[in-house]
């Protein structure tokens, strides 16, 4: 599917003066105007960055759905414990002058979501964090039960974006956890499980030079992998 049209606020969001260095270059690996337009987040909506890592989309989000949006970095509490303290991150992001709609918020991976954000939600976003969640260091979390609680959370009619670094296809969850890489087409299976379906693909950070065999760590292919990126939507009630 070809990449979505940027409205102004996307592009205004990315050209934001007060973006970390650190994040703005990153831009040319992650092309964020292209993957926020096609996630469909716009002005005044609520938006889950799911493991936000050091804030890049939090920030982007937090300016683009502005004053009456919200954003919740959702720190699992899986990943609360790394020593690079990602739930500090979160906290000191929401912090910040200008994002004082990011809410930084944390809970075990597959625990059902609070009342307050049960069919509230515009979009959930996850990004490169996707096959983490099929790992050891998850204890056993049930990853269905986790695509039926981000279900539950949105809207009807609501987004639900998975980005990841490919696998080979038809390798499964082999390499989530030596190469941290998942296979598109399993991620499919298990999301549309959970109810939703199919919106959409893009090939935004598609690169057919990756073989897809090295870890995504790997000097040699690092920022530059193959990576795929899935619209979910749930039905419209």
């Amino acid at each position: 599917m070809p990449v979505v049209a940027a409205t102004p606020g996307i592009a205004a969001a990315v050209a934001d003066a007060t973006r970390p260095a650190k994040d703005v270059q990153q831009d040319a690996s992650r092309r964020p105007v292209d993957l926020v337009a096609f996630s469909k987040v716009k002005p005044g909506d609520k938006v889950i960055d799911a493991v936000p890592g050091g804030g890049y989309w939090t920030r982007i989000f937090s300016t683009l759905v502005g004053t009456t949006g919200r954003v919740y970095a959702y720190v699992p509490s899986e990943f609360a414990a790394f020593k690079s303290n990602p739930l500090a991150t979160a906290r000191a992001i929401a912090a910040e002058p200008g994002h004082g709609n990011v809410e930084a918020t944390s809970s075990p991976l597959a625990e059902q979501p609070p009342a307050r954000i049960h069919n509230t939600l515009d979009v959930f976003w996850t990004f490169e964090n996707y096959h983490d969640f099929h790992d050891s260091f998850m204890k056993g979390a049930d990853v269905g039960a986790y695509n039926k609680a981000v279900f539950a959370m949105l809207k009807p009619g609501g987004y639900y974006l998975v980005a990841d670094h490919s696998a080979v296809a038809g390798s499964g969850l082999k390499h989530t956890e030596d190469l941290h890489r998942i296979d598109r087409e399993t991620v499919k299976a298990e999301v549309l499980r959970a109810g939703f379906v199919l919106d959409g693909e893009t090939d935004a950070l598609a690169n057919p030079a990756d073989d897809r065999t090295l870890k995504v760590f790997d000097p040699a292919i690092r920022g530059k992998t193959d990576r795929f990126v899935l619209r979910f939507r749930k039905p419209a009630q």
